[in-house]
This record gives structure tokens, C-alpha cells and sequence, in this order.
């Protein structure tokens, strides 16, 4: 399995936007549109590829450049061994950027696991980040916002993600599974280039794809370790975007979870995102209603945007 995790992603055929830049003996995937200073660099959430955010980045890019990208091991970067840990997600990001010739500063954008990213190469490396927009992004916080009944099922749930991983692993995934997540992937980017949309649906509902999504998240204790043990953010432009939906994502994966318990895990999530934008001079927190976690940059690209301008102008 090691080896299979390790080979070069070459069943699917080019990407349709962007070129290679090879890092440490690896190719990574990059897009880059548009110009101007400070360079708006996007991180994707666990299961989620830069194209995934490719609304977010045209519009980012009429005002300044604006560059999306696949990690190492994911989307059609060159496969590694997931899941890895955050400091060497950060360091191939920095010598990434260094390779590709974008000066920084950067604004960074992290979605979820992304945003943890973004955190974390804020703190270590503070000289090149102007500033931060985090779209409900993981902190190691969450489960001690959530109601009594998800932190219960905690071990339940880590249980199920390991079910579901060894059988993406395995390579087993039911067709109506993969078809209903094409529909779902289908209805979010329905006014997109088609020759962008198409082949990002086809490789998001591929076995692959999946065992990856799964695999890159597997590690969210020691990443939380990381990130406690790093110190705090430095007093930079920070933006927290916190989604108070639920989508038909979440539902997917949420068991049968009651509506009352929806709502609590959103009070609980905006609580926290509050607490944790005002924990620097300049941070603030945003609710996003009628989006879930998922698709809150897909529905909602025009609200990340106004984000993402109002630090700029920070």
C-alpha cells in the first residue's frame, strides 16, 4: 500500500489549468492568475484540490495575483505518504512559493484542515504572511464547543472515519456512493468552464481521490499538537469566516444527526471562531448563513472575496 500511496497520480489525464513545479523530487500541481502585490495564496480543505476554489481565485485575481495549489499527495500533485504533519506541509508550501519566483508577503486562504495550515505558516514564518482568511478552519479547540452528544460519539466517530477509510483504502467504494457525489460535486459547480468542471468531477468521484481525502485528515491530533505547541498567531489582518448552514455534505456523513444537534454544533463552531478571531488586535469573525462547511466558498465566493479585499486593504 506504501508503494501504491507513493506512485505518481497518472491515471487521470492532465489537469486542465496550471503546470508542475518540482519540489524535493516531487511534482506540484500550481495554478497562478492575475498580478499585483500582496499574492493571495489559497489552501485547500482535506479532500478538496486548489481547482476546488478556482471561482474564489478568478476572482482574487482581478485585483491582485492569486495562486491555488495541490499538496503533496493530493489532487494530481505526485503521491506521498499521508498523512503528513503540518510543519512539513508548511515548509514545502514556503520553498514551494520561493521555487515558483512569488515574493511574499502572501494572503493566505485556508478552508478547514487548510486553515490550520495557514495558521500554522503564519506563526512560524510571520515575515511573509500579510495576512489571513480562514474559512471554518480546524482548530484544536473544536470538540470542547460541541454539544455533549458529539463529544460523546468521539470515539465512535473516529471509528467510523477509520471504517471508511479502510474501505477507501481498499479501493471499495459502492457505485451509488461514488454517483450520489458526483451529483452533489455537479449541482456546486454548475456555471463553471466546462473544461474545468469536468474533469475536477470526474477525478473527485475516482476511489483515488477518496482514499486520499480520507487519509490526509487521519492525523488531526498530532497536527493539533503542532499547532498548540507553535505559539501564538502575530498580530496580523485575520479574518475568520464561519459557515451557519448545514449542506447536503454534512448530512451525508452526520448519521441521521436531529436538527436540534445541528444547531448546536453551529452556535458551538461560531462561538469558538469568536473566541479565536479576538484573540489578536486585528481579527474578526464573520458568520456565512445558509452554507454548510463544504460549500460555504462554492454559494458564497462573493462573501470569502469581500474577506480576502478588506484584508488587502488592511
Amino acid at each position: 500500500m506504501a508503494e501504491d500511496n507513493e506512485a505518481r497520480s497518472a491515471t487521470f489525464p492532465a489537469p486542465p489549468l496550471g503546470r508542475f513545479y518540482e519540489i524535493g523530487g516531487r511534482r506540484l500541481l500550481v495554478y497562478r492568475a492575475g498580478s499585483g502585490d500582496p499574492s493571495v495564496v489559497i489552501l485547500p480543505g482535506a479532500g478538496a484540490v486548489g481547482l476546488d476554489y478556482f471561482n474564489v481565485q478568478q476572482g482574487a485575481a482581478k485585483v491582485v495575483e492569486s495562486i491555488v495549489y495541490d499538496r503533496a499527495g493530493t489532487g494530481w500533485s505526485d503521491r506521498v505518504p499521508l498523512p503528513r504533519s503540518s510543519t512539513e506541509v508548511t515548509d514545502e508550501l514556503a520553498e514551494l512559493l520561493a521555487v515558483v519566483g512569488i515574493d511574499p508577503p502572501y494572503l493566505l486562504v485556508g478552508h478547514s484542515l487548510g486553515g490550520l495550515y495557514a495558521r500554522h505558516f503564519a506563526t512560524r514564518f510571520p515575515e511573509m504572511v500579510s495576512g489571513l482568511v480562514l474559512l471554518d478552519p480546524a482548530h484544536e479547540d473544536y470538540d470542547a464547543f460541541m454539544p455533549e452528544e458529539l463529544r460523546d460519539s468521539k470515539d465512535d466517530r473516529m471509528a467510523q472515519a477509520q471504517a471508511a477509510t479502510d474501505q477507501a483504502m481498499a479501493l471499495e467504494l459502492p457505485e451509488e456512493v461514488l454517483a450520489f457525489y458526483r451529483m452533489l460535486f455537479e449541482a456546486e459547480v454548475t456555471g463553471w468552464p466546462e473544461a474545468v468542471r469536468a474533469p475536477l468531477i470526474d477525478a473527485h468521484v475516482s476511489p483515488e481521490w477518496f482514499k486520499v481525502g480520507f487519509l490526509e485528515a487521519t492525523n488531526l491530533d498530532d497536527l493539533y499538537r503542532e499547532i498548540r505547541e507553535a505559539g501564538p498567531l502575530p498580530d496580523l489582518p485575520m479574518i475568520v469566516l464561519c459557515s451557519m448552514g448545514v449542506d447536503d455534505f454534512r448530512r451525508a456523513v452526520a448519521g441521521g444527526m436531529s436538527e436540534e444537534v445541528f444547531a448546536q454544533e453551529i452556535d458551538g463552531r461560531h462561538r469558538l471562531y469568536e473566541q479565536f478571531a479576538s484573540s489578536i488586535p486585528k481579527g474578526e469573525c464573520r458568520p456565512v448563513e445558509g452554507v454548510g462547511h463544504v460549500t460555504m466558498h462554492l454559494r458564497r465566493g462573493n462573501l470569502v472575496l469581500a474577506a480576502i479585499n478588506d484584508v488587502l486593504r488592511n
